[in-house]
């Protein structure tokens, strides 16, 4: 492309530069394939979580009433241990279903995949992985020096 100008009639050329601007978000249909990721993921954790209460509410049915007097209090003491165990990892089960429902929000806001220190996007390799991720593998790296 030229510039003619009218003084002097010259022809003179027009460089255009294309400044590629990094990726600020993830497109609608990388948005859908995470979406589908967490939903899947969100599934299999509610499960477990039911299983866990089940464990530590008793569900099952399965207690010492029937169980002799000499290992009565051993299998008392190995269930107390057994639903501590289970309502700390029914805990951390709800915790990750939290978080799995917040990154669904997160793509309904179209945020999803943006690191909350850097404000650059999280690589897919780590959202596929982590699906909850908010920070960055060089963020969270940061965070802990």
């Amino acid at each position: 492309m030229y510039i003619h100008s009218d003084s002097e009639r010259e022809t003179q050329p027009i460089y255009t530069f294309i400044i590629m601007s990094e990726k600020t978000r993830y497109s609608d249909e990388e948005l859908d394939e995470f979406r589908a990721i967490i939903n899947e993921k969100l599934q299999i954790a509610r499960q477990e979580y039911e299983n866990y209460r089940a464990a530590v509410t008793n569900t099952d049915g399965n207690d010492t009433v029937d169980t002799s007097p000499t290992y009565k209090v051993l299998e008392e003491g190995a269930s107390t241990l057994s639903k501590e165990e289970a309502g700390r990892l029914a805990q951390r089960q709800m915790k990750f279903i939290q978080n799995l429902q917040a990154a669904l929000v997160r793509i309904e806001n179209r945020t999803y995949g943006i690191c909350r220190e850097t404000g650059k996007l999280i690589p897919k390799e780590r959202l596929r992985a982590v699906p909850h991720a908010t920070l960055s593998i060089e963020a969270k790296s940061a965070k802990k020096r």
